[in-house]
């Protein structure tokens, strides 16, 4: 009877072998994938931050350059700021495109806008 539970356990601990290497590469796809979704939020965070940040000062009055400088600071590395202006309101557009998983070969484009209304004077 002991030479049995032995042979059992010793069938069972392989079993738990194979299963872990078949569950392994699906766990650290899934890691993978949460770091790359966390990187892009972060990324559009920053996006929309500086397109505020843009669109404020441009509704106080500052001069185009000083917007622009000042979006760029806020927004992730690489940035292209646009500045729309109207007659009543302004519209500070950034895009970036983030790679969220380093050297692989994805890139996402992130988007931000933000509309701010001319303040009187400005």
């Amino acid at each position: 009877m002991a030479g049995r539970d032995a042979r059992r356990r010793r069938r069972e601990a392989g079993m738990v072998t194979a299963e872990t290497a078949v569950v392994l590469p699906v766990l650290l796809v899934v890691l993978a994938g949460a770091v790359a979704a966390v990187t892009v939020l972060a990324a559009h965070l920053r996006c929309v931050d500086a397109a505020r940040e843009g669109a404020r000062a441009a509704a106080r009055g500052e001069d185009e350059a000083v917007v622009v400088a000042l979006a760029r600071r806020a927004a992730p590395g690489g940035a292209e700021v646009t500045v729309g202006a109207g007659a009543e309101e302004v519209v500070v557009r950034v895009a970036v495109e983030v790679e969220p998983l380093g050297p692989a070969p994805l890139r996402v484009p992130v988007v931000a806008e933000a509309v701010a209304v001319r303040e009187p004077g400005g």
